[in-house]
């Protein structure tokens, strides 16, 4: 299994403290069946990305860990107003493995009504967005519909293992249940912080979605899609996507400013 989000670098964020932490993850997901791990500090107001140090504790990792995991790097990348304007100029800085999948997570308090032109540009930049945890997420809750718009527009989605097993609670296991059954998920991933409350567990998952989806999309989510972000290969053909309509919705966009639009309100 290859987990496209996890909180390894150590002393960066809110996930691993030091390194000692993050050999003990590592070593976790290891035995938990995890053969590749992305790497992804968050990029926030409160956690400034540093892709040299991120690079320098990627390499003390690798270094102690040998071939016992393969490691990769990645943002989780929340969508500010800087951190777009960054990325739209710097294509390659927080996406996966410096190639063409970018992590993005959404603000739990407000996602703007033209966030889907955001997607838009940053595939027009070569970065292919990937919506992380949306099961998780309270303005989401409240409106999973809205989901359509960004999927029609290009855009992937990631859920976390342990919402499939409950342990973000009800509402996001339920609608984890319900994006699945629409072909709306791409990828499991373990959105690991630490070793007790947010581990690096995708076994549980997997074993969750083989039984009541099939060994094919357990497969699909876990490996295969995950593989091609890894690499930064062209994405495998998915399952329709169900209550969406064909017909693709990203439109040139107006010649009004586009920050202006994308942070109004209307």
């Amino acid at each position: 299994m290859i987990d496209i989000h996890h909180h390894l670098l150590y002393g960066l964020d809110d996930g691993s403290p030091d390194i000692e932490t993050s050999l003990a993850m590592a070593e976790a997901a290891a035995a938990d069946g995890i053969t590749h791990i992305v790497c992804t500090p968050h990029a926030s107001s409160n956690f400034a990305y540093q892709p040299e140090l991120n690079q320098e504790r990627l390499a003390a990792l690798r270094e102690r860990l040998g071939d016992r995991i393969t490691l990769g790097i990645g943002c989780d990348f929340h969508l500010s107003y800087d951190n777009i304007e960054d990325a739209l100029k710097n294509r390659t800085k927080y996406t996966i493995n410096q190639k063409k999948y970018l992590l993005v997570e959404f603000n739990d308090f407000m996602i703007p009504q033209n966030i889907t032109d955001v997607f838009y540009e940053l595939s027009i930049a070569g970065q292919q967005p990937i919506i992380t945890h949306p099961e998780r997420n309270a303005v989401i809750k409240r409106n999973p519909e809205r989901m359509k718009d960004w999927i029609r527009e290009g855009a992937l989605v990631q859920i976390t293992s342990s919402s499939l097993t409950g342990r973000f609670g009800k509402t996001a296991q339920a609608l984890s249940f319900q994006f699945l059954e629409k072909n709306w998920v791409h990828f499991l991933a373990t959105d690991a912080h630490n070793l007790d409350s947010r581990p690096p567990k995708l076994s549980e998952g997997y074993e969750v979605l083989e039984k009541r989806f099939g060994k094919e999309t357990a497969e699909r989510l876990c490996v295969t899609n995950p593989r091609a972000v890894f690499y930064g290969e062209d994405f495998p053909r998915q399952p329709q996507a169900l209550d969406i309509a064909d017909e693709h919705s990203g439109q040139p966009l107006p010649k009004k400013g586009f920050f202006g639009r994308l942070f109004s309100r209307d």
